[in-house]
């Protein structure tokens, strides 16, 4: 039984150096609610990658970020367009519907990429009172597929919804795992890529539980000390939120963790070319492999690694890496898939 999990990042365990920044943020009293010097400190770190302009606000998780920072964005009687995958839209529970009011309109995508005229294809009833008034663009980065935008992408859909007076979200959950994989500064999928709003990640990176929303309009920030606060987001204790952004922006521990996390999981995709009854549907840019391998297979290997089904109608697969993975394990893995799905082709 391997000790690596494919089924997601979140598995993994804390990074050691997080756990040590949470440990030595846990000396005596401190100021609460975010007035404390080890916050003051991850916000500095976080304006060193994004901008001197942007306005941080930490959370707990990444459903609480994104319902948060679209909160900020959006109108009662205005949407969001976004992918059909995307994570706001399948497994978030209805949260920004809920507790937003935010009326999600969702696209079909090849890739879990959208493109202008996916957006534009979604835009209805611009100025007329009897439909939603589409107001925000919604990505994220890297994708629910794995896939990761090019900053030419997101420049592109930037420049068109500017253009045509609206904002772009973007959820970055793995934002560590693009940047990696693009071999560019966090910074470079902000402000200057045109994005408005952001999510950043540290969970899926190796926190325990970090999340960041970061408004980089500053007319967008005014309002989310409130939010956060009505949206039960705001930590008493902040201090240890705060500890595991100082660790994983000092000496680029985001993306040593991301890097490793990303090399694992084109190895098991590389384990895997040529593989008899696997068939590799997307790109591997980031940490994830989706494949679609025959559901007897998926029975058999389940039972001895964890992993999720992605969709059962086609026997579409996902396999995810983290910081913490083995090349050992996932070679071991990659070798128990080729045997297994061999075996039930060979049938």
């Amino acid at each position: 039984m391997t000790t690596s999990s494919f089924a997601s990042d979140n598995n993994a365990g804390i990074h050691p150096e997080v756990m040590a920044s949470i440990i030595a943020a846990d000396a005596g009293d401190s100021p609460s609610y975010g007035d404390d010097l080890v916050t003051a400190a991850a916000v500095r770190l976080l304006r060193r990658e994004f901008g001197p302009q942007a306005e941080v606000f930490l959370t707990f998780n990444g459903t609480g970020a994104n319902v948060v920072g679209l909160q900020a964005m959006v109108r009662s009687f205005e949407a969001v367009v976004c992918a059909e995958t995307a994570h706001i839209n399948v497994d978030e529970c209805g949260a920004p519907e809920k507790l937003a009011g935010i009326k999600l309109i969702d696209v079909a995508t090849p890739d879990g990429k959208l493109t202008p005229a996916l957006i534009e294809s979604a835009i209805r009833g611009a100025g007329d009172q009897h439909h939603v008034q589409v107001k925000v663009v919604s990505i994220t980065q890297s994708s629910e597929l794995g896939t990761v935008y090019s900053l030419d992408e997101i420049r592109d859909i930037t420049s068109w919804s500017h253009a045509h007076g609206l904002l772009v979200h973007l959820d970055g959950a793995r934002l560590a795992n693009a940047a990696s994989s693009l071999g560019v500064d966090l910074g470079e999928l902000g402000s200057s890529a045109g994005i408005d709003m952001m999510s950043f990640g540290g969970t899926k990176n190796g926190a325990m539980g970090a999340e960041a929303v970061i408004a980089l309009r500053p007319e967008l920030a005014s309002s989310l000390p409130f939010i956060r606060k009505q949206s039960m987001q705001l930590a008493s204790k902040m201090r240890y939120v705060s500890a595991q952004f100082v660790a994983l922006l000092t000496d680029e521990l985001w993306r040593r963790n991301a890097s490793h996390a990303n090399a694992m999981a084109l190895r098991l995709s590389s384990g895997l070319a040529g593989a008899q009854g696997v068939t590799i549907t997307h790109e591997v840019a980031a940490n994830a492999v989706f494949a679609i391998i025959d559901p007897s297979a998926t029975r058999v290997l389940q039972a001895e690694f964890p992993f999720y089904v992605w969709d059962e109608a086609t026997g579409q697969v996902r396999w995810m890496t983290s910081w913490s993975s083995k090349e050992s394990d996932v070679d071991t893995f990659a070798s128990r898939i080729r045997a297994v799905a061999a075996s039930v082709t060979d049938g």
